[in-house]
């Protein structure tokens, strides 16, 4: 049996070993050239590249216009993350008991998500339109919401919240089905109220679920690109600007491959530190 089993292994591994080494090399390529050429001067408007070591890093440590981007990539991933999961809680606690048209408000929910985002951001950008939006016809009001700094970033926060939702929902929801009814059925017998059937049961059950989300939209968050730059463009000024459309901008704009490329690693490293935390958080929590 052990021999059979192992063959069967064996084999299996030779099977799947084309397409590990594809994906590998699809992954790696990319990230070790993009490593190679932030350690370079390389520019279309300057020419040859140039080897300058960690120099685009100590640029980097000191551009004020990256550490502005980073601190609204920051706020940004922080306040959208918090509303998803708050509401998105929400959503799934509302959405697990059941009740006429809940199936109705499943398609409704999941709609915002299911939208490309590129036209979720050019539909908000109707509804924020300050001469002829929807919110200011609705709050009766000539609020500039995309030529404000302030206004600006929080639509931006709105939309992302609005758009991202229901992938919240949807997971816990899923986490919130597995939990035993058995469980709830006992402390009702026991005298619990609902607060602390949550607070004993619920929320013990669903925090490393919790801890996945938080990664997956921490790291979508602090990648965002698309929705703020059809939706502002960064601006007005630099208030919404993201490190990605930092990177962006450097990359595609202004032609500077290596310091571009210094950006981008930077993103990955970020990235990776809050992984690398909320794996630690998990490992904590996980029975």
């Amino acid at each position: 049996m052990a021999t059979d089993r192992r063959n069967r292994e064996e084999r299996a591994t030779l099977f799947l070993a084309p397409a590990g080494i594809t994906l590998s090399a699809v992954m790696l390529f990319p990230a070790v050239y993009i490593l190679w050429l932030s350690l370079e001067r390389r520019s279309l408007i300057f020419g040859t590249p140039q080897f300058i070591g960690f120099d685009n890093y100590l640029r980097l440590a000191h551009d004020p216009q990256f550490w502005n981007a980073l601190v609204n990539t920051v706020y940004f991933t922080v306040v959208s993350v918090q509303g998803e999961l708050v509401l998105g809680l929400l959503m799934a606690l509302l959405l697990r008991r059941p009740f006429r048209g809940r199936g109705l408000l499943y398609a409704i929910i999941l709609i915002p998500w299911a939208i490309p985002t590129v036209v979720s951001a050019r539909m908000w950008e109707w509804l924020y339109n300050s001469d002829f939006g929807v919110l200011n016809y609705l709050f009766q009001a000539r609020i500039n919401w995309l030529g404000n700094p302030v206004w600006a970033m929080h639509a931006a926060i709105a939309m992302d919240v609005w758009k991202s939702t229901p992938f919240v929902a949807l997971l816990l929801l899923a986490g919130l089905q597995s939990i035993p009814r058995e469980l709830y059925h006992a402390a009702a017998v026991d005298g619990a109220s609902r607060w602390t059937m949550f607070r004993r049961i619920t929320w013990p059950a669903l925090l490393p679920l919790i801890l996945v989300v938080l990664i997956f939209r921490t790291i979508d968050a602090f990648r965002v690109f698309d929705s703020i730059y059809v939706l502002t463009g960064g601006g007005p000024g630099s208030s919404t600007e993201t490190v990605s459309i930092y990177a962006y901008k450097l990359l595609f704009q202004t032609l500077e491959f290596g310091y571009g490329s210094a950006v981008a690693v930077a993103i990955l490293m970020s990235v990776a530190l809050a992984t690398v935390v909320y794996a630690w958080l998990l490992r904590r929590v996980s029975p």
